[in-house]
């Protein structure tokens, strides 16, 4: 049973656990398995030695030579998210070994059958996702220290070192300062129904901190990752066969289907905890991206989309901001709106650092790097145009502002 499966869809009062989202970790995984059974032995192995198989052009013949293992002894739903995880690797892998001129343009069905299998169980599409490579791809070295940077390790990597290893970390610890803003927004819409002032405002204020916490971890990618790695080795790992020059006709997946799928690839819009927060907020975005962003919600889990549906379909916080008359409610409101802006903006920034600024140097150069150079220059791994796209929802979240004065910490309760 697929997990999309056990939440209701008519409940007004919003319950965390019905939709897998813990109150300490958000979206993550709690304790992700970090093995499978013996029979899956050749999956592990491949996953687990990606670079080093990739860098010496070994790794689709050893794909080829794989057996057709069957997804029917994997137990839970914890074994299944590692083998997505594991097999979204071995793919991406796969289809990206020899860089942007030769990709694969057919998945083989050792890989493609058993793949599609489990996805079909935990309702993911067959690429590598944000919800594989972020929320589950990680382990505490120490399993009694603390969640942060220097106590965790992922469980799979690609070519591009600590770099790579470093942006899915930050990405990951981003996630955890979302949870409390999770909460947050749980506490404000159920306190929408009721109409208690005073639980909104507490709610909004939780979840205006979560959203500075997270800007301020997401700033931490400067320390961790490098732009020349991340540009010239590491980004085309992450890109799909959607909307790529580099795959125009998609990706053929032997024994499943006769024509090429089109799937996007990794992409921070796929991230549950910030369509959360729009959904939260009301922000409206033009046609375009709303249109992205609700495609996005394909490559989450079911419950994790489901949850977004049911924020969205509960009565609109800013409407109900309004109709109270109460500044100090506005303050907290415009607070929150404030810190998502402050975030996109930054995100803006850190397109601009890892893909703009590297893209100019390399061609400038005329020596594209040896990951995707200038391919995905204008076209993100997700399949639309960072800058553009993202100036467009910082710019949407902006007029969601009450008032368009400069909110301070001393303004709020």
């Amino acid at each position: 049973m697929g997990d999309g499966e056990r939440f209701p869809r008519s409940a007004l009062q919003i319950d965390l656990d019905c939709f897998f989202v813990s109150e300490e970790f958000g979206f993550i995984l709690e304790q992700p398995a970090t093995d499978l059974p013996d029979y899956y032995r050749v999956w592990m192995g491949l996953a687990s030695n990606l670079t080093p198989l990739i860098q010496t052009h070994q790794l689709r013949d050893l794909v080829n030579e794989m057996p057709v293992l069957s997804p029917h002894h994997l137990k839970g739903h914890r074994e299944l998210r590692l083998a997505h995880l594991a097999l979204g690797f071995i793919t991406m892998g796969y289809v990206w070994q020899e860089g942007q001129h030769l990709p694969a343009q057919t998945l083989p069905k050792s890989l493609a059958l058993p793949y599609w299998l489990v996805s079909k169980r935990l309702g993911l599409p067959p690429i590598l996702t944000y919800a594989d490579s972020v929320l589950v791809n990680w382990r505490l070295k120490d399993p009694t220290g603390d969640m942060e940077i220097g106590n965790l390790e992922t469980l799979f990597s690609f070519p591009g070192g600590e770099s790579c290893k470093g942006f899915f970390l930050v990405s990951l610890l981003v996630e955890r300062a979302a949870s409390s803003g999770i909460q947050g927004a749980f506490s404000v819409m159920n306190a929408v129904v009721t109409c208690d002032i005073i639980s909104i405002q507490k709610g909004l204020y939780k979840v205006g901190q979560s959203l500075r916490k997270m800007k301020e971890i997401f700033e931490l990618m400067h320390r961790h990752v490098d732009p020349t790695a991340f540009h010239g080795t590491l980004r085309i790992f992450f890109s799909g066969w959607r909307d790529n020059p580099m795959l125009p006709g998609g990706l053929l997946y032997e024994g499943i289907v006769e024509e090429p799928m089109m799937l996007s690839g990794g992409s921070a819009a796929q991230s549950s905890s910030i369509q959360c927060f729009d959904a939260l907020l009301g922000i409206c975005h033009d046609d375009h991206a709303a249109s992205f962003l609700k495609r996005m919600r394909e490559y989450m889990l079911p419950s994790h989309r489901q949850l977004i549906e049911t924020l969205s379909g509960c009565p609109p916080l800013r409407d109900f901001i309004l109709s109270c008359s109460s500044p100090s409610l506005c303050v907290n409101y415009d607070s929150c709106v404030s810190a998502l802006v402050n975030l996109r903006s930054y995100h803006l920034s850190a397109v601009t650092r890892y893909i703009t600024v590297p893209g100019h140097r390399a061609r400038a150069m005329r020596c594209p790097l040896n990951g995707v150079g200038s391919a995905l220059d204008e076209t993100g791994t997700g399949g639309s145009s960072p800058l553009p796209f993202l100036k467009s929802i910082r710019d949407a979240t902006q007029r969601a502002l009450i008032s368009q004065t400069h909110i301070t910490e001393s303004t709020l309760i």
